[in-house]
């Protein structure tokens, strides 16, 4: 088998197939010392056409699973790609640590910033840890703490987005968990130092917008973000209706393209084809890159101006109509 298996979901099979192939084949070659470049050569093309044709066209549903796919890159693995000198802070000085929600500072291109994400795990193990990376109201509370200390000293925002949604839990809600969320989501849009926010795979309801209210929201190419899963959804409106899952995928407008047509994502950072996960230093780069621009914008721009804009940006989103009865 490869060194690391590449886990492949359902509409993936076809491709995951015919990569089986061409790895057996080189290592049927690499051992009988047989030439079979003509035969691997004519199967990698088969493959990448295959690629470009399932990922080129691929549903909102496909997109959502894309988006949890356990291989692709989290928090840690971009701030250790990124950054260096990430001191990791803990605890939200009220109740405890939690392991969902990842804060510190770091530095990025050498200038100092304060970093905080979610953080699902990978392993089993880590998994639980981390919760599955639904935060807690202390999660919330941290994260509030650091982007206090980040405006006294001037220090600008990255937060990466990976969650479900936070944790449901009847001891969240004990502790307070809407007033958290809403706590950050006030605070946040009044902060005078420039918020990146990126969201790399899920980006779930309350949990997701507490600390992505930014000046900028940059997704990956393959990343959701929306105020409900699907679902969820299903469960509220359908009683549980799983056929029609990928329907209210799809009328959620949850995807990153439908998301920039909307005006609420100022930027889809390319991921390499397949998804991020086949080429997590390609993804890294791509995100170093785009959030790099950003923020060299956003630190050209006077305090009361960012503000602005950024209390603009969050007026602006949604639609509606002033319907006016006539006279029969």
């Amino acid at each position: 088998m490869p060194e690391e298996t590449l886990i492949a979901l359902e509409f993936e099979k076809p491709i995951a197939e015919l990569e089986n192939k061409i790895f057996e084949l080189k290592s049927v070659s690499k051992e009988h010392k047989q030439d079979f470049s003509t035969e691997i050569k004519t199967l990698e093309e088969k493959c990448e056409k295959l690629k470009t044709e399932i990922f080129s066209n691929l549903t909102s549903w496909q997109k959502v699973q894309l988006a949890r796919h356990p291989q692709r890159p989290h928090t840690l693995e971009i701030i250790n790609f990124l950054m260096t000198d990430f001191t990791e802070l803990h605890g939200d000085r009220h109740f405890a640590d939690d392991k969902a929600i990842v804060c510190g500072f770091a530095k990025f291109n050498g200038e100092p910033v304060a970093v905080i994400g979610h953080e699902k795990g990978k392993t089993t193990e880590e998994r639980i840890y981390r919760n599955f990376g639904q935060p807690n109201p202390e999660g919330y509370r941290k994260a509030l703490r650091i982007f206090k200390l980040a405006e006294k000293f001037k220090i600008p925002i990255i937060t990466f987005i990976d969650t479900a949604g936070a944790y449901p839990g009847i001891g969240p809600e004990e502790r307070g968990q809407s007033e958290a969320i809403a706590r950050n989501l006030f605070e946040m849009s009044l902060l005078r130092i420039p918020i990146i926010a990126c969201v790399i795979g899920e980006g779930g309801s309350g949990g997701a917008l507490a600390i992505s209210v930014s000046d900028r929201i940059l997704m990956l190419e393959n990343a959701i973000y929306s105020v409900i899963s699907p679902e969820g959804c299903s469960a509220i409106l359908l009683k549980n209706d799983s056929s029609r899952i990928p329907e209210i995928a799809d009328s959620l407008k949850l995807t990153a393209q439908d998301l920039k047509k909307s005006d609420i994502t100022e930027e889809i950072i390319k991921e390499p084809l397949g998804g991020a996960h086949r080429n997590v230093e390609e993804t890294i780069k791509n995100i170093n890159s785009v959030i790099s621009k950003h923020l060299a914008e956003l630190k050209k721009m006077p305090v009361e101006e960012m503000l602005e804009k950024r209390y603009k940006k969050y007026r602006k989103i949604g639609e509606f109509k002033v319907i006016k009865k006539g006279k029969k």
